[in-house]
């Protein structure tokens, strides 16, 4: 949900066998198609070509906060998006900012896409909610330590392997304190080094991003209100509209 996906990364291609959604951010993580496939077929029976699979995707996430933030999250959405009909494995490295990534990077892959360092901040707060593989986070615990909090460090070692890879790579949550609610407890274990990814740590680098953790981590409803605000800022980026878009009838496929 913290990702700046395109709106036409579901799809699976009789002619390319490598979509996004199988990308090394995306797979095996990624999940929810099946209700994404629910949804566009109830709809399908009831209007058909009316709804995209890009609306089904935004309303479906707008409905997830609302609901795991105890419906103190909620925004309004536009409909009106188009399908696209290209979708490629490697496009999803370009534009999803990996875990490994220091501060200077993360705020240029959202520079590119008009996000500012408080969307990257704020956007970044959806790592309250969700897991992660051991491998995205696996040099974090190694010897010798980061800058992690030890005891969860200690913690890690005994859910993760040494040497996580393709058929062994456990997956842990990513907020040890609210696991299951979207809330700003990321930002207090920030501030605690109890986050699992460089990108998480590297929010407190410098002085401006670091102030922005203090401020959505103390200050009530403040991240709540800002979540709002750029996950709607999000969801306008690289909109497809009918003249480079199409309604599918088939989430998996182009019509």
């Amino acid at each position: 949900m913290a990702s700046v996906l395109p709106f036409h990364w579901i799809g699976i291609y009789k002619a390319n066998p490598r979509p996004e959604k199988l990308g090394p951010p995306n797979f095996p993580s990624l999940r929810g198609f099946d209700v994404v496939d629910a949804a566009k077929a109830a709809l399908e029976k009831a209007c058909s070509g009316v709804v995209s699979c890009a609306d089904v995707v935004q309303f479906a996430a707008r409905d997830a906060v609302f609901f795991l933030s105890g419906s103190k999250v909620f925004y309004s959405l536009k409909g009106g998006r188009f399908d696209g009909s290209v979708s490629f494995e490697n496009e999803t490295l370009r534009f999803l900012p990996p875990p490994f990534f220091n501060l200077s990077q993360l705020i240029q892959s959202f520079k590119v896409k008009g996000m500012s360092v408080d969307d990257l901040v704020v956007l970044s707060g959806a790592h309250t909610i969700g897991h992660s593989h051991c491998s995205s986070f696996s040099d974090r615990i190694s010897t010798p330590p980061s800058d992690m909090n030890p005891r969860l460090a200690t913690v890690l070692k005994k859910q993760c392997p040494a040497h996580p890879n393709f058929t062994n790579d456990p997956t842990v949550v990513q907020d040890v304190v609210t696991p299951n609610t979207l809330d700003n407890q990321y930002y207090k274990n920030a501030l605690n080094h109890n986050v699992l990814f460089i990108s998480d740590a590297a929010l407190l680098n410098s002085t401006e991003t670091a102030k922005k953790v203090i401020e959505n981590a103390f200050i009530r409803g403040r991240w709540e209100r800002k979540f709002a605000k750029a996950m709607v800022k999000m969801s306008l980026l690289d909109i497809k509209t009918a003249a480079n878009g199409e309604i599918r009838k088939n989430c998996h496929v182009v019509n």
